[in-house]
């Protein structure tokens, strides 16, 4: 006989209640982890979500290891990935969620952060495909075909696009090309969304490198986001894009055809284009030292003109002679907002400072709300 609820709380009831608490909470558990989604349609639990291992890393994933000392590694590691398996805890990036709070500026300050990863950037477990890439390409491989998809490809090569609207998603590319993917002068519209992209260190035409991961030589938009990039000496190359949500690491070192070392940037742009540059929520590492290259996690350059109509929003940042270029005197509506200037690699962000070539006098400009990883205030450098 089942002993009624109101009598005897201290005997029989109990031990039936604790089995049966823990069983549903053991059950709410398992269906949350089946129905968690990563806001494109993947469900953690299914093996769309698994991406077997292209390469082990020697060593733990940057975006993953808590902050440091000023020391930076001489060359990029061994191999060129960290393991991409995607894990039911890994979900797509979110903003810091510390409790903000007012600095002496005004403005929020998130607060300090133990790593890229602890605080919802990038890294190498929640970038990258989505799928196992099983259509095995290779070469150095021509697009002119208007909104064709190239979905699901590993590509041991390079695309070099000649159309309009094409999309490259889902796919591993090792390229020994100048770029892994360039978009040509003229067209427009280029997506690369969760996609693993690595160079061949000593198989590239620069004396053995490679320059570009993703390149865009015209004003066409291109979009890159979620995707893990690993190696390169200018990785993401473009004046106008939107590049958000990607993780970029190991940059390359190589001294090219000039005989001079290669200048490292994670994003790079040379100024000149006024169609819009937006950088964010990226972690942009470049661990490159000052004899090997290093420049900066984000360059913005007035190389072929004023840098314009650019915001680095959001971003974990670290490493470079500077972590960031900021334009340079007349640059115009440039904004550079609540981004996370690492320690990682250096207790000043970069080997030099957190950031230089800034014009505070430029139409438009904006420096508001960045802080170091260890939650203070970065303010914008002096003229």
């Amino acid at each position: 006989m089942i002993m009624p609820t109101h009598r005897r709380l201290g005997g029989r009831l109990p031990l039936l209640v604790v089995p049966a608490v823990l069983l549903v909470v053991a059950v709410a558990a398992v269906v949350v982890w089946r129905v968690r989604s990563d806001g494109d349609g993947c469900t953690y639990g299914t093996d769309g979500c698994v991406v077997a291992p292209l390469a082990e890393r020697s060593g733990p994933d940057p975006a993953s290891e808590p902050l440091a000392s000023s020391a930076v590694p001489s060359a990029r590691p061994g191999s060129s990935f960290a393991s991409p398996a995607r894990s039911p805890g890994s979900a797509r990036p979110k903003p810091p969620s510390a409790t903000p709070t007012r600095g002496s500026e005004g403005e929020v300050n998130r607060g300090p952060c133990a790593s890229a990863a602890a605080c919802g950037y990038p890294h190498a477990g929640n970038t990258g495909p989505t799928k196992t890439p099983k259509t095995k390409k290779s070469g150095d491989i021509s697009i002119k075909e208007n909104g064709q998809v190239v979905d699901g490809w590993n590509l041991t090569g390079s695309l070099d696009v000649y159309a309009n609207n094409v999309t490259v998603k889902n796919c591993t590319i090792t390229s020994s090309n100048w770029w892994a993917i360039n978009l040509r002068p003229g067209f427009t519209g280029l997506k690369v969304t969760h996609c693993r992209i690595a160079d061949n260190p000593g198989k590239g035409p620069d004396n053995g490198g490679s320059n570009y991961a993703v390149s865009n030589m015209g004003d066409g938009s291109v979009e890159v986001g979620y995707n893990e990039i690993a190696g390169f000496g200018n990785v993401l190359s473009m004046g106008h894009g939107n590049i958000h949500d990607n993780y970029v690491h190991s940059l390359s070192t190589f001294v090219t055809q000039s005989g001079e070392w290669q200048h490292t940037d994670a994003v790079i742009s040379n100024g000149s284009d006024s169609g819009g540059l937006v950088i964010r929520h990226n972690t942009l590492l470049n661990q490159t030292p000052i004899d090997k290259g290093s420049t900066a996690a984000v360059g913005l350059y007035a190389d072929n003109g004023p840098v314009r109509n650019t915001t680095v929003q959001d971003n974990w940042m670290a490493g470079g002679a500077y972590v960031l270029y900021g334009g340079a005197k007349g640059s115009s509506n440039v904004k550079i907002l609540d981004n996370v200037f690492s320690t990682q690699f250096h207790a000043n962000g970069g080997i030099y400072g957190f950031a230089t070539a800034w014009d505070a006098s430029g139409s438009g400009n904006v420096w508001s709300g960045n802080r170091t990883s260890k939650g203070v205030f970065v303010t914008a450098p002096k003229e």
